[in-house]
């Protein structure tokens, strides 16, 4: 396995994991508070700087438990990250979408927001699965 597969694999964990935590713990608050009364930033931003920590611990604690013989991406790891990129593009042009339809239909800020992190963490996982499939089963 690559070192950047080996990333891959560690960007979809993340990338999974930490918002679904974020969005239990907002959301469960969305059922018994006006979204207007929801102090959601903070735990937004502490989302987005843990999947940072994360990913950087992770990386670390990698190379340090298995080693890293060559961490230099060679042509079908660019060609693969290229596809990947691409296609999370489109689907976070196609998400944004949606926060641009909340905006301007005068939705709240917290359904706003909350939907542009949606579209960054589903083009995230899309663009880490489309990479993941293409080491799998060939480029």
């Amino acid at each position: 396995m690559s070192y950047e597969e080996k990333n891959a694999w560690r960007y979809l964990a993340i990338g999974v994991v930490v918002p679904i935590v974020y969005f239990a713990i907002v959301l469960q608050q969305v059922a018994s508070t006006p979204v207007g009364d929801i102090t959601y930033q903070p735990l937004l931003l502490g989302a987005i700087g843990l999947a940072i920590v994360a990913a950087i611990v992770l990386a670390i604690l990698t190379s340090i438990l298995f080693g890293s013989k060559d961490d230099r991406p060679d042509q079908r790891d660019s060609a693969i990250a290229r596809r990947g990129d691409t296609v999370g593009f489109y689907v976070m042009s196609i998400a944004t979408l949606g926060a641009l339809g909340l905006a301007l239909a005068g939705a709240e800020q917290f359904w706003i927001a909350n939907a542009i992190y949606a579209a960054f963490v589903i083009a995230a996982i899309v663009s880490t699965v489309v990479k993941l499939v293409a080491y799998r089963r060939g480029f």
